[in-house]
């Protein structure tokens, strides 16, 4: 707008004050709804996601392939130079694993849970389980063995029986039955067979009615030898005598009935015996594992010394559980996350000592579903096939709520609570690392403590921290700001009306948010403090002209603008009170003529101070990143609101409650400018100008050198961030000493997540490489393993490697070879199509995957995708990284793996396939490279835009084409020694420094702006360039320096924040500020000096 159009727009606003006022509250109100209406969702620390290929690719394999996207709750138990090996400490982890399933909601969320202390439980309760098989073997032996030696003993004794006949037989043929040694011989034998008989029967330990059988049937055996021998004295060839085989055949139904007969309820039940043994064997092979209650009773049986055998076998491989270590949904042994598979070793952090068998901690997981019923957050549908509609409906493959599921959620925090009951330790309080005694009887006596880390529990404690924050940092900005605002307004009712216009703001930005569906995350902590740091700048600047017209310092010299306000009032803005709008030097206006004259002279620059910054945080729209383009339009339009509320509202309500107090409680409100009278902030101010008249060269050079330096500082800004970059740090040593309310918890999350990455294998740190194209290209799996081959051999590679030295990437050959190992279809069929010996098949792979899909189809879906009509669209690498590696470098080496694939199996001009690398690491060096791009392209679109807007805003008014360049190099200036500070104080840029380009040209453009406007308007007063300056900074360089202290205050008391954002945004827009004042006040008027010379030799 014009010079007469802000004239006549601050004539309506002041006639019409009250309707001013109902319009803007009213409308106030309509925006403000959004923020009830409508339910914004929340995003995850640090959490930023980009449109690349990396993540599409991402999308495409998490919709075409079975991912694991189960929650994971890690329990570690430590104790810093203990050991948490043994016995009381593994029985201690049993029972807390005890305490969670013994948790209805919790457990109902919990899948299963893998951790050393189930695999040694395990380990135990199966030696228990086979020594207990090998004892009912051992005894069932021994009855067996007992049982045959009593079946050979009557066995004996009827064959012993026979010979006794067969002697008898003899004695009659050859002795006369009346001659008296007959009788004494036939009563010796009959002596001799009872004498058999009883030995048998006691040998085989009959009972008298067995006893009487035994001795009938050997009776009757003795009946039928008499017949055989009959049969052999009465002819040659007995065996061909009819009745000889029936007397045989009779003699064996003897032989069963006097041996196994007597005995077949002991061979019965011996028999029964062996069948249970192994029945209750296969059952045990077959089984899921042992209950946590028998694992702890296995465990319990032992001493100290035998845990300590039992461990060291177990991490050694020496043992292994009776199945898979599928689990039995309680605890599972030896499913360990991650690139671990069954390595147990992953259960023990990196100080694990064979030799001692000890360890200072260890880690346990919780793998947590969504029950059945409960709501919760969906993930991509798991094996789902991708094909040719996969293409088009990836970009909505992740549209679910990337939060986790309440029940979840809940269950993490109780788990945190039941780790501190159990071991002293926990994170939900807070603390992270606690100590002491297992909290209840049921635990082993044990100093272990340790922390529990989950995704709820970080949001959580974040929150807490947060909390905690600003309840240490509110009261402090508070005093500043409130102090400060008292120092500069010295009046408690200007300071009241800026608060409401604040208030204003505050509503338009919750209601924006609710309206525009912007999701909530941390980068827009940054808007709020933002938008009453320019609700400051805005309300001092209208507050400090509208005292100086009030004074009568305004409106002074001839200026046409301020005159033709003054002669305009005596009709439209002539108020009740019979204010006239005429005025000479120094004479005092009243309350409506003074907005008049004041709100004229400053609405034009607030209009352009609100369009410049509100380019440079909407240039942020360009950013690959959809939180940033949400903070650039959130912010565009809450600063539209500061205008509206500082631009209409304010001035209304000013003119309504200074006119109020002076009519009718005869009240003056007519109050000095800050700044304007002299003094040592008139001095301080005057510097500048000083500096400008002596050496504006020497100042310009100055600046311009800290500038050049910052800018190549900026270049090695580091741009690697993690999540414990956004995670809260333990309070300083001063807070200890705050009053209760004030003290904050004690924060060891980041030291906790720290520790995780250093001692045990991250379960998410895997990259993959989506292989789309001819996956059954010959050619495909050997290009496969010549890159595995290369990946390993650089001397900073972070790709794992496995125990023989091979890159650890599972891909289709590696589960094939696995499969082979326990199929022989597939072994076979993989050495028939490796016609080259090399163990790489290089013909018919389509036949091969089909015979893999055939033995094992979830380990096939895994890394082979499949369609309804058997052709293969996809495969996939999985690919082990260091947790600890930076992004950039795994993206850097997962790439060049990817590339490699691609160059083996080109064969002419194109690859057989593509190969893309994606997962975690990957996506978020992406995400690294965005954020340096959303720097770069916001800077060059805010330059480019505000400069052409200034350029031509000064040319159309005042016929000043350079003017508008040499007030936008202040702030440019200002950035680059911005830059330059953050990598001196190695801050990086990250979710909320990305957006430092932006922030610090459009507060400082703000400044830069009231400075040159005003300049225009002193330059036409004044005869020299230096009074004009020197009345530029008297006029406005007050309300600069309250509106700067003030932001700047508040911003910087973030800096005493725990949460480590609100830190660094607190201290980079602390410094933005300052910096664009200073640039402001020594700086621009050198390079007006400058300029105002230049322009006079060109005009001589």
């Amino acid at each position: 707008m014009s010079s007469d159009r802000a004239d006549r727009y601050a004539e309506v606003l002041v006639a019409r004050s009250k309707l001013v006022l109902v319009v803007v509250f009213l409308l106030t109100a309509v925006v403000g709804t959004g923020a009830v209406v409508t339910e914004t969702e929340d995003a995850g620390i640090g959490e930023f996601e980009t449109d690349s290929e990396e993540q599409a690719a991402l999308e495409y394999v998490e919709a075409a392939y079975e991912e694991d996207d189960r929650e994971i709750t890690q329990i570690v138990v430590r104790e810093d130079g203990g050991d948490v090996l043994t016995r009381e400490s593994l029985l201690d982890g049993l029972a807390l694993q005890q305490d969670i399933r013994a948790n209805e909601s919790v457990n109902a969320t919990v899948d299963e849970m893998v951790g050393l202390e189930a695999v040694v439980g395990t380990a135990a309760y199966t030696e228990d389980r086979v020594a207990a098989f090998e004892e009912r073997g051992e005894e069932l032996g021994e009855r067996q063995a007992d049982l045959e030696d009593r079946r050979d003993a009557l066995e004996t004794g009827l064959d012993e029986s026979r010979e006794l006949q067969r002697a008898f037989e003899e004695l009659n043929a050859t002795a006369n039955e009346t001659d008296p040694t007959y009788q004494e011989a036939s009563d010796d034998l009959e002596a001799e067979f009872d004498a058999v008989v009883e030995d048998a029967v006691t040998a085989a330990e009959l009972d008298d009615e067995a006893a009487s059988e035994y001795e009938e049937i050997a009776r009757e055996g003795r009946g039928l030898e008499s017949a055989l021998v009959g049969i052999e004295q009465a002819t040659d060839d007995p065996e061909a005598t009819p009745g000889y085989q029936e007397v045989e055949t009779a003699l064996e139904g003897i032989y069963a009935a006097g041996t196994v007969g007597l005995l077949e309820d002991e061979f019965d039940a011996l028999e029964e015996d062996f069948d249970a043994l192994e029945a209750d064997r296969e059952e045990f092979a077959d089984d899921d594992g042992p209950t946590i209650e028998e694992q702890r009773e296995a465990l319990e049986t032992r001493s100290g010394n035998e845990v300590e055998t039992l461990v060291a076998d177990v991490l050694e491989g020496d043992l292994a559980g009776p199945d898979d270590g599928s689990g039995n949904g309680e605890s599972s042994p030896t499913a360990t996350p991650g690139a671990g598979g069954d390595d147990v070793t992953a259960f023990v952090s990196d100080d694990y000592d064979p030799d001692e068998t000890t360890a200072e901690s260890r880690v346990t997981f919780v793998f947590h579903e969504v029950p059945d019923g409960a709501s919760g957050s969906d993930g991509a549908d798991g094996g789902a096939e991708a094909g040719d509609e996969a293409d088009a409906d990836q970009a909505d493959a992740d549209d679910d709520d990337d939060g986790v599921p309440e029940p979840i959620a809940a269950a993490q925090l109780e788990i945190d609570s039941l780790f501190e009951e159990r071991f002293g330790g926990g994170s939900g309080d807070g603390s992270g690392n606690g100590g002491g005694d297992s909290a209840n009887g049921d635990g082993g006596d044990t100093d272990d403590g340790g922390f529990v880390f989950g995704q709820a529990i970080t949001d959580e404690i974040t929150s807490n921290a947060v909390g905690d924050s600003f309840a240490i940092i509110t009261p402090v900005a508070l005093v500043l700001v409130l102090g400060i605002l008292g120092i500069t307004y010295r009046d408690v009712v200007d300071v009241l009306v800026g608060l409401v216009g604040i208030g204003v703001v505050m509503v338009w930005l919750a209601g924006l948010l609710g309206w525009l569906e912007i999701p909530t995350s941390q980068l827009l902590i940054a808007v709020p403090f933002l938008l009453i740091g320019l609700s400051i700048d805005y309300a001092l600047h209208v507050v400090m002209r509208y005292r100086e017209a009030r004074a009568g310092t305004l409106g002074i010299g001839g200026d046409p603008g301020d005159e033709s306000a003054a002669d305009s009032t005596d009709g439209a803005a002539a108020d009740s009170n019979g204010e006239s709008a005429s005025a000479e030097a120094g004479v005092a206006r009243g309350v409506r003529t003074g907005m008049v004259l004041g709100l004229g002279g400053v609405v034009l620059a607030l209009a352009a101070a609100t369009f410049s910054t509100g380019i440079g945080f909407l240039s942020n729209v360009v950013s690959p990143l959809p939180a940033i383009q949400d903070f650039a339009v959130l912010s565009a339009g809450g600063i539209f609101a500061t205008f509206v509320a500082f631009g209409v509202l304010v001035p209304a309500l000013k003119v309504e409650v200074d006119g109020l107090l002076e009519k009718r409680f005869d009240r003056d409100r007519a109050k000095p400018a800050f700044g304007v009278t002299p003094g040592p902030i008139n001095s301080i101010l005057g510097g500048g100008v000083a500096l400008a008249r002596r050496a504006p060269f020497v100042v310009v050079f100055v600046a311009l050198l800290l500038a050049v330096g910052g800018a190549y500082g900026a270049t090695g800004i580091d741009t690697e961030f993690n999540e414990a970059d956004f995670l809260p740090e333990d309070a300083p040593e001063w807070a200890s000493y705050l009053p209760g309310p004030l003290e904050p918890d004690t924060y060891t999350i980041s030291d906790d997540v720290t520790y995780l990455g250093d001692n045990f294998q991250d379960p998410d740190s895997q990259a993959q490489i989506l292989i789309r194209g001819d996956v059954t290209d010959p050619a495909l799996l050997a290009a496969i393993e010549d890159a595995r081959a290369e990946a390993t051999t650089g001397e900073n590679t972070t790709i794992d490697a496995r125990a023989d030295g091979t890159a650890a990437v599972d891909g289709p050959l590696t589960v094939i070879e696995d499969v082979a190992e326990t199929n022989e279809t597939v072994a076979d069929g993989l050495a028939q199509r490796d016609t080259t010996g090399d163990g790489v098949p290089d013909e018919d792979l389509e036949g091969l995957y089909d015979l893999l899909y055939e033995a094992d189809d979830e380990a096939a879906t895994s890394i082979l995708e499949r369609t309804d009509e058997g052709t293969y669209d996809s495969a996939r690498l999985v690919v082990s990284v260091r947790g600890d590696a930076p992004a950039q470098t795994v993206a850097e080496d997962v790439r060049g793996i990817a590339g490699e694939v691609e160059t083996g199996t080109t064969d002419g001009d194109e690859p057989a396939v593509t190969a893309v690398a994606t997962g975690g690491p990957v996506t978020t060096a992406v995400v690294q490279d965005a954020l340096l791009e959303t720097l770069v392209q916001a800077f060059a679109v805010t330059l480019v835009v505000i400069g052409a807007f200034l350029t031509i805003l000064y040319w159309v008014r005042h016929r000043a084409l350079s003017l508008g360049l040499v007030t936008l190099a202040p702030v440019v200036a200002a950035l680059a020694w911005l830059l330059g500070t953050m990598a001196v104080l190695d801050v990086p840029f990250n979710s909320e420094t990305a957006v430092i380009t932006s922030l610090a040209i459009g507060l400082g453009v703000d400044y830069s702006i009231h400075l040159g406007e005003r300049y225009v308007v002193e330059r036409d007063r004044h005869g020299t360039v230096t009074d004009a300056l020197e009345a530029t900074i008297t006029g406005t360089g007050g309300a600069l320096l309250g509106s700067a202290a003030t932001t700047a205050a508040g911003f910087g008391v973030l800096a005493l924040a725990l949460a480590p954002p609100l830190q660094r945004f607190g201290l980079v827009t602390g410094l933005s500020i300052i910096f664009a004042f200073v640039a402001c006040v020594t700086v621009l008027p050198s390079l007006l000096v400058l300029r105002e010379r230049v322009l006079e030799r060109v005009g001589s």
